[in-house]
């Protein structure tokens, strides 16, 4: 009996605490949620940009980490620790886009996706994000869309 209500308990735990699990995106329905939130044409990028993007950044998974030494990249945009996100440890953090690393590590994207578009906006495109510029600028990227 006390099981059986342990069980129900962690159930409802895991439906009363959403956005704590990271998540993988498949290909198209990472597509689908950048066409949704405007990226494409965004500060002069495509969809296949910003998924070339992902995919090299992150592989499309949301709890994406990566330690740079002194900073960390965090989620599925890689975001960095010292410029644009707090994670409480990165010293002379800016935290420009008023985040906690760790909400940008969550399956809701909606706040990575502010941030993204942010970093973008200020650079005039990709050029921050060295999975980009060492895997997808000035290349054919068609094959990150297509079929989606």
């Amino acid at each position: 009996k006390s099981m059986l209500f342990l069980g129900f308990l962690l159930v409802f735990l895991g439906l009363a605490l959403p956005g704590t699990q990271g998540k993988v995106f498949s290909r198209c329905e990472m597509v689908k949620i950048l066409r949704r939130n405007g990226f494409e044409g965004f500060a002069g990028t495509t969809v296949a940009d910003w998924m070339c993007l992902v995919k090299h950044e992150s592989d499309y998974n949301t709890k994406a980490y990566n330690n740079n030494g002194p900073s960390r990249d965090y989620g599925i945009f890689q975001i960095n620790s010292k410029y644009w996100c707090n994670d409480g440890r990165t010293p002379g953090s800016v935290n420009g886009c008023r985040v906690s690393c760790s909400k940008l590590q969550d399956d809701n994207l909606e706040d990575d996706i502010r941030c993204a578009k942010k970093i973008a906006q200020q650079a005039r495109g990709l050029s921050p994000w060295y999975g980009w510029k060492n895997h997808c600028r000035g290349r054919n990227l068609s094959s990150y869309v297509k079929g989606c």
